[in-house]
């Protein structure tokens, strides 16, 4: 349907907002309204939301909440909690055809494993996964190393080394010596594999 058709009509703004504000609450979590639920093919967008979607994904957005919170999500701009993964996963994990199945792992999950084969992800940057203690601990070490580095003595042991290594071309050596090393292991079966 083109766009055009779809807007040959004004809306009337006195049908929209007609309705009284109570019409338009949410249910409480996790509640159905009362009554029989509608027919899922045959009933309105509201009735599918409130009887369909609200009671399954309002608990679902509140756990989501309450594990943000306790990933510290909202003292900081930047953290690992990614909520779609959380909400996924306990979407999956309490739908009713799979009351009596074991606890899945969002990685673990069919649908996710097929499109993490086609849609790989960025790995987590290393500051959201280390706690400040370590992150700390790391740059006091390179500080440290870099320091060491500086020394005079350290600069020429430094430039010995590579002086060294370029006259007896090691790396050469060494690339001979893995190549050597791999012919040797594929004629040797290690372990009965």
């Amino acid at each position: 349907v083109p766009l055009e058709a779809g807007m040959s009509q004004p809306l009337d703004m006195d049908q929209l907002f007609s309705a009284p504000a109570t019409q338009y609450l949410l249910p409480t979590l996790g509640e159905t309204p009362p009554g029989d639920p509608p027919d899922p093919k045959k009933c309105s967008p509201r009735e599918y939301l409130e009887f369909y979607i609200f009671p399954v994904l309002l608990p679902g957005l509140a756990a989501l909440l309450q594990e943000a919170e306790k990933e510290k999500c909202f003292e900081g701009k930047r953290n690992k909690f990614i909520a779609s993964d959380f909400l996924t996963e306990w979407l999956y994990n309490k739908n009713p055809k799979r009351k009596d199945e074991s606890f899945t792992e969002l990685f673990s999950i069919p649908f996710v494993k097929d499109w993490l084969k086609d849609h790989h992800r960025p790995p987590i940057p290393l500051s959201l996964l280390i706690s400040e203690e370590e992150a700390s601990l790391l740059i006091q070490s390179f500080w440290r190393g870099y320091r060491v580095r500086c020394d005079s003595e350290i600069q020429e042991l430094r430039q010995w080394q590579k002086k060294l290594r370029e006259e007896r071309h090691i790396n050469k050596v060494v690339k001979e010596f893995w190549t050597k090393q791999e012919a040797k292991g594929k004629g040797i079966k290690l372990w009965g594999f």
